[in-house]
């Protein structure tokens, strides 16, 4: 059974580990550099901003979602990130996360989520489209914070 509730700075240790992994594992998210539980915790402070992690029954952190605002998104937009512990994608995870996350951003007077993900992330592209997101641009060959290119894909979901 999965629970979801609002991250706090306590859970910033558990969550930069599962964040991590996933950045060591590459392939999945643009970031490239790992994080720090201080770093996340300076992210969580942004005004207008939800982040949400999901646990199960044992406490154990499955995976967070969190929607900040972005200078460059169309007025009334937010951006949203997802991260699910690696080998657990496709349990619900991030389904219970995106539904909190509506929640959310209905709440703080946001009409649509943006997401942008790496075109080579089938996964995460999956689960976007999934949850009702529809393909709004193409950002071909965008730099990653490493130097390397990828091209991404720009998802909008209207709330």
């Amino acid at each position: 059974m999965i629970h979801v509730r609002r991250a706090g700075a306590l859970d910033t240790r558990t969550m930069a580990e599962l964040l991590n992994a996933i950045i060591a594992a590459g392939g999945t998210t643009a970031m490239t550099a790992l994080v720090t539980p201080r770093e996340l915790q300076s992210w969580m402070a942004a005004p207008d901003s939800a982040w949400h992690l999901a646990e199960d029954s044992s406490g154990a952190l499955k995976g967070f979602q969190y929607i900040e605002p972005h200078p460059d998104l169309p007025e009334g937009g937010v951006d949203v990130a997802t991260f699910v512990r690696l080998g657990e994608t496709g349990l619900g995870i991030g389904s219970a996360l995106f539904e909190r996350t509506k929640e959310a951003a209905r709440d703080l007077g946001y009409r649509h989520i943006h997401a942008i993900i790496r075109a080579d992330n089938a996964g995460g592209l999956a689960y976007y489209q999934s949850r009702g997101f529809e393909d709004f641009r193409r950002l071909p060959n965008s730099e990653l914070a490493d130097g390397s290119h990828v091209d991404k894909i720009w998802k909008r979901f209207e709330l």
